[in-house]
């Protein structure tokens, strides 16, 4: 979610996964080719920017559902679920970007998609098959994760899956609002956290600062946790429209019904619409005041 574009020629191509000295380097056609054993190269690489979105989305949701999953039903853990929480969910993104930083440049996020977009950072006719993989890879991500705990959620609610009221599990994939704030505050508090998410984040892989090179993704994944150890608990700290909308859709279609879009007023569109305003203002913010000494 991470690196704000991507260039084809710093990718890597057929070869680039063997060794290459200056004894093997004459064999390393030959070997490649011996290596990709599977059949449609040339259409698996054209699509692989795509690939590597869905493939990360799938590793990110599929640890951070889990990590909800450990401590709603096993009550010895309640006590440090937040920690338990915030810890998971950045190391599942540090695990998502080494799936995908290399090769699509590690969005995971349309956020980070359509900000880069609207800076020029990245081309818009990409943007809609990102934020497509994005998505999808976000819902096999929840249904992977409901199939570990599928016969905890038996046990729990007798098969009748709940979005509200004591036996409820749908928070568990999508993020609801504190009963003691409003959707207006819940827009507020999605908002800010995209919006410093994507200011920080440009920071870190800026050339002209200090990046972090070679530990983005650790890095990205403790800027992560940070943002949601400290501002989660308060309501909604998503930061990233297909994390939640993703897995919300997965328990419409998984035996939740309608009311994951419906409770609370539908506020659903929140975490989806309040990222994206977020991160085009946090990157907006970067750009204009931002210089770096050596910029001139």
């Amino acid at each position: 979610m991470s690196r704000v574009s991507i260039d084809d020629k710093n990718l890597f191509n057929q070869g680039d996964i063997l060794p290459v000295t200056h004894h093997h380097q004459k064999h390393v056609h030959h070997n490649s080719h011996k290596f990709r054993m599977f059949g449609l190269y040339q259409l698996r690489y054209k699509y692989r920017h795509y690939l590597s979105e869905f493939f990360g989305c799938v590793v990110m949701i599929f640890f951070g559902v889990c990590s909800v999953s450990t401590f709603s039903f096993y009550e010895q853990l309640m006590s440090e679920y937040w920690l338990i929480v915030a810890l998971s969910w950045g190391a599942a993104i540090t695990m998502a970007l080494y799936v995908s930083l290399g090769n699509s440049g590690g969005h995971l996020n349309p956020a980070v998609t359509i900000s880069m977009a609207v800076f020029g950072r990245f081309e818009w006719k990409k943007v809609p098959g990102y934020i497509i993989s994005q998505l999808f890879g976000c819902i096999v991500g929840a249904a992977l994760s409901f199939s570990v705990y599928i016969e905890k959620y038996n046990a729990f609610d007798g098969g009748v899956r709940q979005t509200v009221g004591p036996k409820a599990t749908a928070y568990i994939f999508a993020s609801y609002p504190d009963a003691n704030n409003s959707n207006m505050n819940g827009f507020y508090q999605e908002f800010l956290v995209s919006c410093v998410l994507l200011f920080v984040l440009q920071g870190i892989f800026d050339h002209k600062m200090a990046p972090a090179k070679t530990f983005e993704p650790i890095i990205v994944g403790m800027l992560v946790f940070v943002i949601t150890a400290t501002t989660a608990v308060v309501g909604s700290s998503n930061m990233n429209p297909a994390r939640d909308l993703g897995p919300r859709i997965f328990t419409a279609i998984a035996g939740w019904g309608s009311e994951p879009f419906t409770v609370a007023n539908h506020y659903f569109w929140v975490p989806v619409v309040a990222p994206i305003i977020g991160g085009i203002v946090g990157t907006g913010l970067y750009e204009l005041f931002v210089i770096p000494n050596n910029d001139e």
